[in-house]
């Protein structure tokens, strides 16, 4: 996946009636809790193979395991055919702050670092927006 200059409001208002409500709302919830750091679409093939938009938000350095350092989002928003997902790249205590405090966030699957719900009404939105706090302070205040 790559960084790339399409504003993600295009994205957000292209998305089918079903999701666009949803992630407008999340987007300013995210947008207001990870103010200051850069907000971007990511396009491209997934690690799952599959072609995906992502919009993130912050900026982080990865290290695979082949050792070489990859850019990356630290939180990420996407619509998909049948829900929603939000990316956190983010540990505490050796696992990621999704699996930690997955069970606060109401009716969702938790992934390693993925939390994924079919609409904003089964979450409990001030949890989720915890979350993306305690990822937003690991990587610090965004450039000013």
């Amino acid at each position: 996946m790559e960084r790339t200059t399409t504003d993600p409001d295009d994205l957000i208002a292209s998305l089918p009636d079903r999701f666009r409500d949803d992630v407008a709302r999340l987007d300013a919830e995210i947008s207001r809790v990870m103010a200051g750091h850069p907000r971007v679409l990511w396009e491209g093939v997934f690690w799952g193979g599959t072609q995906q938009r992502i919009i993130g938000y912050g900026d982080l350095v990865q290290r695979r395991s082949r050792g070489e350092p990859v850019e990356w989002f630290v939180v990420g928003l996407a619509a998909q055919k049948d829900h929603l997902s939000l990316y956190v790249n983010a540990v505490e205590d050796g696992r990621y702050l999704t699996e930690v405090h997955g069970p606060e966030l109401g009716d969702v699957k938790v992934g390693k670092a993925a939390v994924t719900f079919r609409s904003l009404d089964r979450v409990d939105l001030d949890a989720l927006l915890r979350l993306v706090a305690r990822a937003a302070a690991q990587v610090g205040p965004g450039p000013r």
